[in-house]
C-alpha cells in the first residue's frame, strides 16, 4: 500500500476467471469498512496476520463505464451470453458455470457472469475497431444474509467497481477511521 502512495508502483489488474466484473483493478465503492472486512478475511484464509490486512482509498473516474445498475448495460447482458455459449460449443468447449448458491454461502467464485461480462466488453471493443471501449465496469454485489426475517436485502451487499483503464485512476490516498484487529 505504501509504495503506492509513494508512487513507486501501481496496482495489478485482477484476471481470475471467477472475477465477476471481469477482468479489472477491484475497488468498493464508498465502503471502506467493507473492503477492510474482506482483506482481512483474505489475510486469514492466507494465514498471514490481520494487522497486516490494509485499505487503499482511489479517487476514480468512471470514465466510459459498463455500469451494471444501469438497465442500458444489463441488457446487454442476455445477448452477450447467447453469442458466448454459441461460440464455446463450436469450439467444442465446456460453458463456465456459476456455482449454485445455497443457504450458507454466498456465491463467491462467479465464473459465468465473468466470462459474459468479459465477451461483452471485447465484443464491443471489436465492434468499435479499435482498443478497449470500457474503462470501468461497476455493479451491486448482493452479499451476507438477510439484513432482517424475511428481507431481500442483504447485511453485506456493495457496489463494486472494475477499473479496466488504469488512467481513470485519479490518485490513491488512506482512508482514515479504519481499525484493524488482530
Amino acid at each position: 500500500m505504501h509504495k503506492v502512495l509513494r508512487g513507486e508502483t501501481t496496482l495489478r489488474q485482477s484476471n481470475n476467471l471467477y472475477d465477476w466484473l471481469g477482468k479489472g483493478i477491484y475497488f468498493w465503492e464508498h465502503a471502506p469498512e467493507r473492503a477492510l472486512e474482506w482483506a482481512q478475511a483474505k489475510q486469514r484464509r492466507a494465514g498471514k496476520a490481520v494487522s497486516d490486512a490494509a485499505v487503499l482509498g482511489a479517487i476514480i473516474e468512471l470514465g466510459r463505464c459498463f455500469d451494471l445498475l444501469d438497465l442500458r448495460f444489463t441488457s446487454l447482458l442476455s445477448e452477450a451470453h447467447r453469442l458466448l455459449v454459441e461460440t464455446i460449443r463450436a469450439q467444442g468447449g465446456e460453458v463456465p458455470a456459476n456455482p449454485e448458491p445455497d443457504d450458507d454461502q454466498d456465491v463467491i467464485m462467479r465464473y459465468l457472469d465473468c466470462a459474459v461480462i468479459n465477451f461483452a466488453i471485447d465484443a464491443a471493443s471489436e465492434v468499435a475497431g479499435r482498443g478497449q471501449v470500457y474503462d470501468t465496469v461497476r455493479g451491486a454485489f448482493e452479499e451476507g444474509p438477510p439484513a432482517f426475517p424475511g428481507a431481500c436485502v442483504r447485511q453485506r451487499t456493495h457496489i463494486q467497481v472494475a477499473v479496466k483503464n488504469p488512467e481513470c485512476i485519479i490518485g490513491y490516498f488512506r482512508p482514515t477511521g479504519l481499525e484493524v484487529d488482530s
